[in-house]
């Protein structure tokens, strides 16, 4: 069985499984082979009957005493059987499987697992798996057992035993695509081997061994592919040259404050691009408020000095419009020309901004997905920023620096992630971090309590109300449907209106409603009109208002540790003190943990740490939203220092052959070239 054949090739699969296995992504040997195992379920430790631990799952050996029947209890079919050995007698029940009472045979002896429980005064296994023990090696018990993801209509033990069938007929076959001098200096082991024993391992060691390598593998490959692509961009282009001091001494002196020192360095690294002569692929990373749209204003204002045009596209309206008012009110000093342009606008008005960005007089344009579509034509585009750069996928940026002749490309994103993770997600681009807060900005106390505090909370808010402050107050459906989402935060705000805050201006906005009354509702809470703003999450994302002390987020155990910072960053962006409440009456340790850690710590980096750990790569990066390929075995969490062995033996690989085009690395090459083929991957 070669592997490349179909999986129908395999014993025991017909055309229904094999609609099954196809709707898993598993079209080939070499795709099932390669379907690891999700998790283990140790199942060595064989109990006699009578030493069977009520309430858990047991394994043990028995024989059939006579043979199995049925009894039909309204709708539904019990099969039972009485199992015996030399100490006991136990009886097993399976529901609405009568086959099962021709497949077992009086005296034969099978392994049993399943969770032993008395049931009205019954001692019996309910719904055991088994596995005739005259059958050969044992593949569901007696051993530690592989659990897969599957599909309703392949059982785990159906799909064990097609996995072991196809290793079987496929002994061997699989290459080595990892160069030799990587697999001795990281001492790993034979991929035939690795694969075999990462399915069913035949010791401890032997199952390490196999997922090291096999998890190495993966991130080896993943991250020689960003940096081979990283490269390509680099060695393929020649960057414009932008110089032009005095631009920047003239914008720097009215944007009102003093960089931090964190803000010029990363201000000087894309300098160094600039006059590099290559074309820049930055991601500038900070934390929420750590001032990373006042270092973008600065290098705009120098590339457009310099004669080009410079562009910025934000993921939300409100917060495109947000950043035109505050590039407009700096720009405009100096004659600077900026366009705003969405998909919302009127058609008079977009096709005056497009003829604008056409004929060059848009200097600088500022907008949504809208400024990557068909019909905007720059003249001269030399420098593009992408800003909350997580919400879009690489595609999407590559659309916007297309725009242009190459322009210097500048991403940046307020989602704390670790260095190290930050070059998987971001691998095709070079780093820098801000990671200090501007001074004057005052710690944000945090609270989590129950909702047997909420008088308490709303009495302090018109408290704060009462001083000239205004409030937010994040409200989530317990439900996952955006109309659910949409009457939850209706029904809150109404309440807060009828019985809290009768005198005071209480508005609400979320993702349904129309983007000109969503940025009306920002226009007057961001003028003061408004004191209380009950919102969904669509204030996450880059609202500025100085003047909003508190943020108030009832559920908070719906959010992930990073969103909730995120939240908390909307408030604490004026000189008054300001305060986070998080509401949550959930129990739930993991829960209860997180509340802590967000009272603990305002640095987003140690948050997304602890995220990470909490939730798990999965949650954390959420692939629809971050676009990380989906990875068959490693975790980014627990395997982190595999991960840094891969990325090192990565750059060494690159930095020896960077299109890996000498012999020692064609396989690998052909395997990172089909690593990325129809993935959108948001990088």
């Amino acid at each position: 069985m070669q592997l490349g054949s179909s999986v129908s090739e395999v014993h025991n699969i017909g055309k229904q499984r094999l609609l099954y296995l196809n709707n898993m992504g598993i079209f080939t040997v070499e795709d099932l082979i390669e379907h690891f195992p999700r998790e283990y379920d140790d199942r060595s430790d064989i109990k006699t009957i009578s030493d069977l631990v009520p309430n858990e799952v047991n394994t043990f050996i028995g024989s059939l005493n006579g043979n199995a029947d049925t009894i039909r209890i309204k709708n539904m079919v019990l099969t039972r059987a009485k199992i015996t050995d030399d100490t006991a007698t136990v009886n097993a029940v399976w529901y609405n499987q009568p086959y099962l009472k021709n497949t077992f045979k009086d005296g034969q002896r099978y392994i049993f697992t399943g969770k032993y429980q008395h049931s009205y005064g019954k001692k019996e296994v309910v719904s055991p798996e088994y596995e005739a023990l005259d059958k050969g090696e044992l593949l569901s018990g007696g051993r530690i057992i592989p659990v897969y993801n599957t599909t309703k209509g392949i059982s785990q033990k159906i799909f064990r035993s097609i996995i072991k069938d196809t290793l079987e007929k496929s002994k061997n076959q699989l290459v080595d695509f990892i160069p030799k001098c990587i697999r001795m200096e990281n001492k790993l082991c034979d991929r035939n081997f690795a694969v075999q024993n990462i399915h069913f391992p035949e010791d401890d060691n032997s199952f390490f061994t196999a997922r090291r390598r096999l998890v190495f593998e993966e991130l080896f490959v993943l991250q020689t592919a960003l940096l081979k692509m990283k490269t390509a961009v680099k060695e393929g282009k020649s960057g414009i040259i932008i110089k032009n001091e005095k631009a920047e001494k003239e914008i720097s002196m009215s944007i009102g404050f003093e960089l931090t020192k964190a803000q010029k360095k990363v201000k000087e690294e894309i300098k160094a691009d600039f006059v590099s002569g290559k074309v820049m692929n930055r991601l500038v990373q900070g934390d929420v408020g750590s001032g990373k749209t006042a270092v973008a204003m600065i290098t705009s204002f120098i590339a457009i000095k310099e004669g080009f045009q410079a562009a910025l596209m934000a993921p939300t309206e409100v917060l495109a419009k947000q950043h035109y008012y505050s590039f407009k009110d700096v720009f405009e000093q100096f004659g600077v020309n900026v366009v705003y342009l969405s998909g919302a606008m009127k058609k008079k008005e977009k096709t005056d901004a497009l003829r604008a960005v056409e004929d060059g007089s848009a200097e600088m344009v500022i907008g949504t997905h809208a400024v990557i579509q068909k019909g905007v034509t720059f003249k001269n585009l030399g420098f593009v920023v992408t800003d909350e750069q997580h919400r879009f996928g690489v595609n999407q940026r590559i659309l916007l620096s297309q725009k242009g002749n190459n322009p210097h490309v500048l991403v940046m994103t307020a989602t704390p992630i670790p260095r190290t993770l930050a070059l998987i997600l971001y691998g095709d681009l070079d780093i820098s971090i801000i990671d200090e807060l501007p001074p004057g900005r005052q710690e944000i106390d945090t609270r989590a309590v129950n909702t047997s505090y909420r008088p308490r909370i709303y009495s302090f808010i018109k408290k704060e109300i009462d001083k000239g402050r205004q409030a937010y107050v994040v409200c989530p459906s317990i439900e996952e449907s955006e109309k659910r989402e949409t009457e939850a935060v209706i029904e809150y705000a109404e309440k807060l209106m009828d019985y809290y805050f009768k005198d005071y201006k209480v508005a609400v906005l979320y993702g349904k409603m129309k983007n000109d009354e969503k940025q009306s509702v920002m226009e007057d809470f961001a003028n003061g009109n408004i004191d209380v703003l009950v919102s969904t999450t669509v204030i996450e994302v880059g609202v500025n208002v100085p003047n909003a002390t508190i943020m108030l987020i009832e559920n908070a155990e719906m959010f992930g540790l990073s969103q909730l910072h995120q939240l908390r960053g909307r408030v604490g962006r004026g000189s008054e003190q300001s305060y986070c409440i998080l509401v949550s009456d959930s129990k739930n340790k993991v829960t209860i943990e997180r509340m802590k850690v967000m009272q603990k710590t305002r640095d987003g980096f140690v948050i997304s740490e602890t995220d990470l750990r909490l939730r798990g790569p999965g949650e954390f990066f959420g692939t629809k939203q971050h676009g990380l390929p989906m990875l068959k075995i490693a975790n980014l969490y627990k395997d982190i220092d595999i991960l840094k062995e891969a990325q090192t033996a990565a750059a060494k690989i690159i930095e020896q052959d960077s299109n890996l085009e000498q012999q020692d690395n064609n396989l690998l090459n052909e395997k990172t070239n089909r690593f990325f083929q129809n993935r959108d991957i948001g990088i």
